[in-house]
């Protein structure tokens, strides 16, 4: 999807922390190339390397390491996600993981999670195998909420070692996942969230287990942040302001909108509109409702209004746009 514009952010690997594993350690693969100790500027993605938009709105997107890693050398430089969280699970091979401001070394059996605006690097050694899993926010919340799992400290940067009894159970998860991913079977999409969710409950497990059940202290402006993230799911489509974004989390409009461009170059308010338009895209895509009966749901009352906003955000008309989705739907055979 669309790169935005670069932020500011610590991006120095600092230490080399291996994690524990019950495996023989294979040859460790080479640490990632940029390991400066100085403030970097750090690209903000959707999907590493990618200009382009999704073909639709899905909330998942999955694909093999070596799919986006072989383009590369093997190497993800350092970068972050705005509202996307990651799941890479690691199969076979060895790979290196910068999060934050620590390197890790990755076995076979370790899945890292990346929480959206953690910045992280891959270098993968080349018979590296494995699943990388891409969630839109909002569907992690949803998936989250049902484990009372949103405000437990879940969604830190984290690497977890498999126990061999449940290895297997994972890995076949992560590949019935890839598997429905890329087809077109009846209930496709409902099945991909039941798997993400039983992953999910093995992450939280070993969180418990980890922690005692503690969250991890986070940066306060990034849990502000990740609080205003929230409360758009929550509200983006009652026509909220960004003062009442700024008071239900206790910061000033002001604060908020300078944590929004220091975290990923954009205002507050073009946030909500980012959300509003993807939830409009996923109507018009899956949906039988009228652009009008679209434009009421979201909170306009004026459907010529929606349209044009739409329009200036997605660069065609509502209209347009479900005709050209449905277009690239029929052509993957979804």
């Amino acid at each position: 999807m669309t790169q935005k514009n670069p932020v500011s952010s610590n991006a120095a690997i600092l230490t080399s922390t291996p994690m524990p594993t019950s495996r023989p350690a294979p040859t460790p693969a080479p640490a990632p190339a940029s390991t400066s100790t100085t403030t970097s500027r750090v690209p903000v993605y959707k999907l590493y390397g990618e200009s382009d938009q999704w073909l639709t709105p899905d909330m998942v997107h999955c694909e093999l390491i070596a799919d986006r890693s072989r383009l590369h050398d093997w190497e993800i430089k350092l970068h972050q996600h705005h509202g996307l969280v990651q799941l890479l699970y690691l199969k076979g091979g060895t790979a290196r993981v910068g999060l934050d401001d620590h390197v890790h070394d990755m076995q076979p059996g370790h899945v890292v999670l990346v929480p959206q605006m953690c910045v992280h690097g891959f270098r993968f050694a080349p018979n590296a195998q494995g699943h990388v899993v891409t969630m839109a926010h909002p569907l992690v919340d949803t998936l989250l909420s049902t484990l009372g799992a949103v405000d437990s400290g879940l969604l830190v940067p984290e690497i977890y070692p498999l126990d061999v009894e449940i290895d297997a159970s994972v890995d076949l998860a992560f590949s019935l996942l890839d598997r429905e991913y890329r087809g077109a079977a009846l209930h496709r999409e409902r099945l991909m969230e039941s798997l993400l969710q039983g992953i999910f409950i093995w992450i939280s497990r070993q969180t418990a287990n980890n922690r005692g059940g503690q969250a991890r202290p986070e940066d306060r402006g990034r849990e502000y942040f990740r609080q205003f993230g929230a409360l758009i799911e929550r509200h983006y489509a009652e026509g909220w302001s960004v003062e009442q974004y700024a008071q239900a989390i206790g910061i000033t409009a002001a604060y908020l909108n300078l944590l929004c461009r220091h975290w990923v170059g954009q205002s507050a308010l073009a946030l909500v509109h980012q959300r509003i338009i993807l939830a409009a895209k996923r109507d018009l895509v899956y949906t039988t409702m009228t652009v009008s009966v679209v434009s009421y749901a979201l909170g306009f009352t004026d459907p010529a209004y929606f349209t044009r906003f739409f329009k200036r955000h997605v660069g065609v008309s509502p209209k347009a746009f479900r005709q050209q989705a449905t277009s690239m739907l029929e052509l993957a055979g979804r």
